[in-house]
């Protein structure tokens, strides 16, 4: 759901809107990311039709109620433009028909006049709309590309979460999002993160403060959005725990409905997280590509044991 006041603001001048009535009623709700054209509405049609989507009278619309006598415009508008109706949208070359005027004052439906073309603003607003709509979540942790991989950094407070990524953006990756990420589930399976406009380019390292990527290390070091490709949690060493030591058992976490790899890196001094970050990066690339490390090995392995397993055998059968 959004209001209208929210699609005026974040997306009026992609899609060209010009406010012409409703200015008290832009609190209104948007409940479907869906545009509706009202050609067989305005026919009479109305047993499919869906009160609350967003109304766009394109050309073909305006000219068939100039068709109309004044007082069958006035029955098929009333029958289409409800209260139920989030906004209405006059699109195209012809001006607004001054019964869509007159319904929508007395009815406070909010009314907007667009420059577009009928089918680019239907295409522009219901791209729009989708991306509204999709499934989101935030969370904590530090986002940025590496070799064109979006890694979220995650770990518990003062783990080093920011200053992995501040060594990573030294050698040449960027920043997308530290410390709050916002993750959208978009077509396709595929989440894009990106982070608040609040703390647009900062980080916060801990004895420094505040500071801005961009101005430090310039535009090349920061991006606005990534897919979500691969987790890394950092947590401290523990002596007692069992690490992962040659990586067929692949991990993964689930997030809006999607598995995305999942490494944890145990950190103790002495370990280059950034190195490490970097390695975990370019393996999942290979895995993508059809090589896997830890798979070649084993199957290595099982060949070299079932070599001396047979030269044993054969060994035996010999000496009997």
């Amino acid at each position: 759901m959004v209001y209208v006041e929210y699609l005026l603001r974040q997306h009026g001048k992609d899609l060209g809107l010009d406010l012409i009535v409703g200015n008290g009623q832009l609190k209104r709700k948007i409940h479907r990311p869906e545009v509706h054209r009202p050609g067989l509405s305005l026919a009479g049609f109305l047993k499919k039709f869906v009160p609350n989507r967003i109304l766009v009278f394109g050309n073909s619309e305006v000219l068939y109620l100039k068709e109309l006598t004044a007082e069958l415009q006035d029955e098929r508008l009333n029958a289409i433009l409800t209260e139920a109706t989030p906004v209405v949208i006059v699109a195209g070359k012809y001006s607004i028909p001054k019964k869509i005027l007159q319904i929508c004052e007395e009815k406070g439906i909010p009314l907007f006049k667009t420059s577009l073309p009928t089918m680019e603003f239907i295409s522009r607003a219901t791209s729009l709309l989708i991306d509204e709509f999709a499934p989101m979540t935030t969370c904590h942790g530090t986002f940025i590309e590496a070799f064109g991989v979006g890694v979220l950094i995650q770990g518990d407070s003062s783990i080093g979460k920011s200053e992995a990524a501040l060594g990573l953006m030294e050698k040449g990756h960027r920043l997308i999002s530290d410390d709050v990420v916002k993750l959208r589930l978009r077509k396709d399976s595929i989440i894009e993160g990106c982070g608040p406009e609040l703390n647009k380019h900062m980080m916060e390292i801990r004895g420094i403060g505040i500071i801005n990527v961009a101005h430090l290390y310039g535009a090349v070091c920061v991006r606005g959005s990534k897919s979500l490709d691969l987790i890394v949690k950092l947590e401290e060493w523990d002596d007692q725990a069992f690490y992962d030591r040659i990586g067929l058992d692949e991990k993964f976490i689930e997030l809006l409905g999607v598995n995305i790899p999942y490494h944890i890196l145990p950190v103790k001094p002495g370990r280059d997280v950034v190195l490490l970050i970097e390695t975990i990066v370019l393996n999942h690339r290979l895995k993508l590509m059809g090589y896997h490390s830890a798979r070649e090995f084993n199957m290595k392995l099982l060949e070299t044991i079932s070599r001396k397993q047979k030269e044993t055998d054969r060994e035996a059968i010999e000496k009997t």
